[in-house]
């Protein structure tokens, strides 16, 4: 029982964040012009470490743990690089479901977050990094919290992955082009903007269920071995 409180404890921690933090300062985000994004998106992030610490109630974590979630980030990194001459077909997004079916999804939502705003390093960052992240992060949160109990069959995850990558993520980032593309909302234009984002989005996702189908069980396994030799990311030791 008092497993099941912790466990609680962070999803209530992460939805808050999700749902009322992270949106209020994306907001705050727009009425200040979109401007200072670094501060806002590095915020964002370290808001993250919030449910994420809190795996860690009753013990204290280990190095090994944060670089595992590193090496994942950079993983994720590399996968969105290796395709920068093909606009679009970006599979960071599967790199970090996978890593959130692994680590939780509190680990997939911080995932999310670091692989952002380390490949924006190589892309660029601008007003739309804080959307980034909130949209990878709450995406890899989704996948990791949907699969938490149970490993599914590469198939099952692949398609999982491509509907949340499509219908979350995509959302998102098509909203963030609603809030940035000028100072003044026009209610006129906001379905052109959905609408111009189905054919990126399905691209993404495209790339996100091929990578996942030919890579999750390989990555999915080396990390289980790797957590069952360490005691990585377990609620107690």
């Amino acid at each position: 029982m008092e497993d099941k409180k912790r466990i609680d404890g962070r999803t209530i921690a992460s939805l808050i964040l999700m749902l009322l933090i992270d949106p209020v300062i994306l907001y705050v985000f727009k009425m200040q012009g979109n401007r200072h994004y670094l501060p806002f998106s590095i915020g964002i992030l370290l808001l993250s470490l919030i449910p994420f610490m809190m795996i860690f109630k009753k013990r204290r974590p280990q190095a090994k743990e944060f670089i595992a979630l590193l090496v994942m980030s950079a993983i994720a990194v590399a996968a969105r690089a290796a395709f920068i001459m093909v606009d679009q077909f970006k599979p960071m997004g599967a790199i970090i479901m996978i890593t959130a079916v692994s680590f939780g999804p509190e680990a997939g939502f911080l995932c999310g977050g670091i692989s952002v705003i380390a490949s924006n390093l190589i892309f660029g960052n601008g007003p739309w990094t804080p959307w980034q992240i909130f949209a990878y992060g709450v995406g890899g949160y989704l996948i990791g919290f949907i699969f938490r109990k149970k490993r599914p069959g590469k198939l099952m995850l692949s398609v999982a992955i491509a509907i949340v990558v499509f219908a979350v993520v995509g959302f998102i980032l098509d909203t963030c082009a609603v809030f940035t593309m000028s100072n003044m909302i026009d209610a006129s234009k906001i379905w052109p903007v959905y609408k111009a984002g189905i054919p990126v989005n399905l691209t993404m996702a495209a790339a996100c269920f091929i990578a996942s189908f030919f890579l999750a069980d390989p990555i999915l396994d080396r990390l289980e071995r790797m957590k069952n030799k360490y005691g990585m990311f377990e609620d107690e030791v």
